[in-house]
């Protein structure tokens, strides 16, 4: 089956199952207080040029949620874009984790917040008003849910408006290293020196079985992490297992290695697609995801060969690029386990659909 939907459908790397396989053996401290838990922090401390306060989670839900928790009291706001992964997809799970803050929809295309619509939004939530929520945290996307970049000149504009106004940032990094490798930066550039306080650095998917860390660059702002974790059911007695999938993931930067053939294979699919009459890419696809305007025909020629993707309606579309009543806008998203032939199907079999579809008749009187 070709599967588009998402990276979260393919299983774990090779070498990080190699990893999870050599640390089941023997006997070892639990909940987390382990020699393979301590070298995956170890390696993140060294690929992030900083010292780093760490912890590992199972869900990528889990780390966002409890790492604005730590910086957003319940009274607080947490802004981020309209359309961030944590305001549509995690069913509250922020609002939840903080005790009850208000996540606050920033403006900006495709998903990405304008520094402009963010000064003043913050403007419009003033401190020490007491019948509105206060200025908590500022949430960056990195990929955003359009598959789009901030550049780190970007993040830190946004950063410093965040700071100036006495607020911490936070970075949902589910697709950090499919951006990073984009981007041709370090993951310190995209980070901390960007003025990211605390980072949800995600590995689930892109080639671990379950397993997210929250990175605090401040340790002061991690005092009460653990604590959080605990009440929240995420720290394992078995932590060994992540940190074990966190150091195969790691060494010998082979984390870099999947995302660089995700976005690959993703960079090959957009350039299928974009010879095809008929389709429209919404906009450049930097990272691992492509969001296309396909012909309907096309899209009912995919679904019934059993392809998998995911109906996008419009969101993060300008009013002018809306589908038309014979078009349909979807997310592609490719993987490391992402193969050049599937890609090549895929392609082909909208090339044919198309193709079938422009040499069918028209009825008399009907325009198509």
């Amino acid at each position: 089956m070709m599967d588009f939907a998402s990276d979260n459908a393919v299983g774990a790397s090779p070498l990080v199952m190699e990893a999870l396989i050599a640390a089941n053996h023997g006997a070892v401290t639990a909940y987390g207080s382990d020699p393979c838990s301590a070298r995956a922090k170890e390696l993140l401390a060294d690929v992030f040029e900083h010292e780093v306060a760490c912890f590992f989670v199972s869900t990528g839900t889990a780390a966002n949620a409890l790492a604005l928790s730590a910086l957003c009291p319940p009274w607080g706001a947490v802004f981020c874009h309209h359309h961030a992964h944590i305001a549509n997809d995690e069913s509250g799970a922020p609002e939840m984790f903080t005790g009850g803050a208000k996540l606050v929809g920033v403006d900006g295309p495709t998903a990405k917040i304008s520094p402009d619509a963010f000064r003043k939004t913050l403007m419009d939530f003033p401190a020490g008003v007491v019948r509105q929520v206060q200025p908590g945290a500022l949430s960056l996307s990195q990929a955003t849910e359009c598959g789009t970049l901030y550049s780190c000149d970007e993040i830190a504009a946004l950063s410093e408006i965040a700071h100036a106004g006495g607020i911490a940032v936070h970075m949902d990094g589910a697709r950090f290293a499919n951006a990073l490798v984009s981007l041709g930066c370090t993951p310190a550039e995209m980070s901390w020196k960007a003025g990211v306080d605390v980072l949800s650095f995600g590995a689930t998917k892109n080639g671990t079985f379950a397993c997210e860390a929250v990175i605090f660059f401040d340790s002061e702002k991690a005092r009460t992490f653990a604590y959080r974790c605990k009440r929240a059911g995420h720290t394992l007695s078995k932590g060994r297992l992540l940190g074990a999938q966190m150091t195969g993931y790691l060494k010998d930067d082979h984390w870099l290695d999947l995302a660089r053939i995700a976005n690959a294979q993703t960079s090959d699919l957009a350039r299928g697609l974009k010879d095809i009459p008929g389709v429209r890419l919404a906009w450049d696809a930097p990272t691992n995801q492509v969001f296309a305007i396909l012909p309907r025909a096309a899209d009912e020629a995919l679904r019934r060969a059993g392809v998998r993707y995911y109906d996008w309606g419009s969101r993060g579309l300008d009013a002018g690029q809306s589908p038309a009543s014979d078009e349909v806008f979807v997310r592609l998203v490719t993987s490391f386990a992402t193969e050049s032939g599937a890609v090549r199907s895929f392609v082909g079999l909208v090339r044919e659909a198309v193709s079938r579809d422009h040499a069918t008749p028209v009825a008399a009187g009907i325009v198509r």
